[in-house]
């Protein structure tokens, strides 16, 4: 089953102050290490939504429109999947880039929709929800995660610890105090 993984990256990094996706976490853009985690779980990769993405990673743009939040991004990933024959998509926000290698794992070898229950953005899409996605940001004005989740009942999967999102400057400040 080939996969395509997806960067989530088209948000406007308002709390941020900047672009997170390309904020330095160890020497290194936030984007690069979301990317290096994903890539052992994927048969191809692609940011969505970013204007210009690190070299060597192909954007793909936000569909039907830009603005559309993270589910613009995932219909673009979907059209792409199922454009280039791949079975679904492994989604992952470019704001977390402590990933587990277990988790991504799991999440690739789901056969339903399936997403993490503390940070939605990151899960398995199945190439095959692109329709439906699409009417579902044509008919829902929210055009929430949590909201296309219900409507296609995906699969929850609850962790122990949350994964680590980086929104504004001091939750990147967190992650570099924190131990390894």
């Amino acid at each position: 089953m080939k996969i395509l993984g997806a960067i989530l990256a088209g948000g406007q990094s308002r709390r941020f102050g900047s672009d997170k996706a390309l904020a330095d976490l160890g020497g290194r853009p936030m984007i690069t290490r979301v990317a290096d985690a994903l890539a052992p779980f994927v048969e191809g990769l692609v940011v969505c939504g970013h204007p210009a993405p690190p070299p060597g990673m192909e954007a793909v743009a936000d569909v039907p429109h830009p603005d559309l939040g993270p589910l613009g991004g995932l219909a673009g990933a979907l059209r792409y999947a199922q454009r280039y024959g791949y079975a679904g998509v492994l989604s992952v926000g470019c704001d977390t880039p402590i990933l587990d290698p277990d988790l991504l794992s799991r999440l690739g070898k789901s056969e339903r929709a399936t997403f993490v229950t503390d940070a939605p953005i990151i899960g398995y899409w199945p190439a095959n929800l692109f329709d439906a996605l699409i009417a579902h940001i044509d008919t829902d004005p929210r055009r929430s995660m949590r909201g296309w989740i219900a409507a296609i009942d995906a699969d929850p999967i609850a962790l122990l610890r949350p994964i680590p999102n980086v929104n504004t400057p001091a939750d990147l400040e967190r992650l570099l105090l924190a131990p390894s």
